[in-house]
């Protein structure tokens, strides 16, 4: 059984192919042996091993094809898919097994990983957010100064004009774009903890270590772990949050501005019915309302998984694994398909009539 994102008929409504491709299991595997080539470098960087043989490894490690059905089947074992993938590391390069994830943990890999692919997220993002902006300004150019009847709790109310609607839907994104410029940092991190945060398995190098993996991995450099600090991710899915939920009530006006009777938006395009062929259905902006409500929805589990229990927790964490990369898959649709209603958009508001 597939989910919607990834579901054979389904996903051509819920998928977004871009993100979908980032949060690929191939694209996790080659974060996660970045990892591992940065980390023996920078074993090699501090002297830990030979600077050459470390340099030989590393480019070995980001070579590496991994036996999935086997990674499937330690991951079943062993609860993550880390164990695995290191054994079959030392097993195809050989030579010394220090030169290969010694003094980390799995979560530091996992962790990193997530650190890497959020940094590619938050590209996606920015760049749809401000390609949004755009055509949400390009409808006020078109359509700003055309009446419409401004409502109050669903019923008429005073006159408005359009750029007075669209500026509802544009505003918030503006500061959401300046929300995940100034989250994305926080995220956008380096996990290097060892067994229990402390980096002693890496003593006296621990902190040389990070600050020349950070680099190499263009991540920031926290100075310690946060394997059970998460207030910085179940931020971040709070911004996924409000960013669809701003497009949700973007899509919900939409709905009812299409609604006959109103009359106050005709686009081109939209949804056919098979028992009523004279409908138009308002598709996208409906998806819209659903992808908002999905991530509040989502939302609460994000901050369930905030309770780990002393230095590392399997249980929340795992249960990121389930919800962050469905929510950002829904964020990153909500902003193609409200880029796409803004295109299809032939006219807002009563040209033709003035209210008073």
């Amino acid at each position: 059984m597939s989910d919607v994102f990834d579901h054979p008929w389904l996903g051509g409504l819920f998928s977004d192919t871009e993100t979908a491709a980032i949060w690929s299991p191939d694209r996790q595997i080659a974060q996660m042996l970045a990892f591992e080539a940065a980390f023996s470098r920078a074993l090699g960087s501090v002297g830990e091993i030979p600077a050459e043989a470390s340099e030989s490894v590393a480019q070995k490690i980001e070579t590496f094809e991994p036996d999935m059905d086997a990674l499937r089947m330690g991951t079943a074992r062993d609860g993550v898919v880390v164990p695995d993938l290191v054994r079959q590391l030392r097993d195809a390069i050989g030579g010394d097994p220090k030169a290969i994830h010694s003094g980390a943990t799995s979560q530091d890999v996992i962790d990193t990983a997530l650190a890497l692919t959020l940094k590619d997220v938050n590209a996606l993002l920015t760049n749809r957010i401000t390609s949004l902006l755009n055509a949400l300004k390009n409808l006020q150019v078109r359509f700003g100064n055309a009446p419409l009847m401004g409502r109050t709790r669903m019923q008429a109310a005073m006159s408005i004009t359009a750029k007075d609607r669209v500026m509802t839907w544009s505003d918030p994104l503006e500061q959401h774009c300046e929300r995940l410029n100034r989250l994305s940092p926080t995220v956008q991190r380096l996990q290097l903890g060892g067994a229990v945060g402390d980096r002693a398995a890496l003593a006296p190098h621990g902190d040389a270590i990070a600050k020349d993996m950070a680099e190499r991995l263009s991540l920031g450099n926290p100075s310690k772990a946060w394997h059970s600090t998460r207030d910085a991710i179940a931020d971040y899915a709070n911004l996924l949050s409000l960013i669809s939920g701003t497009l949700g009530k973007m899509g919900q006006d939409i709905c009812l501005m299409a609604q006959q009777g109103i009359d106050e938006i005709a686009m081109q395009g939209g949804g056919g019915s098979s028992a009523m062929p004279h409908k138009q259905n308002p598709v996208l902006a409906e998806l819209l309302v659903t992808l908002a409500r999905f991530n509040a929805t989502q939302l609460a589990g994000m901050h369930q998984s905030l309770v780990h229990e002393q230095e590392r927790s399997g249980a929340a964490w795992a249960l990121e694994w389930m919800i962050l990369p469905q929510m950002t898959q829904a964020t990153a649709r909500s902003l193609s398909a409200a880029i796409e209603i803004c295109r299809s958009i032939s006219r807002i508001g009563n040209q033709d009539r003035t209210f008073r």
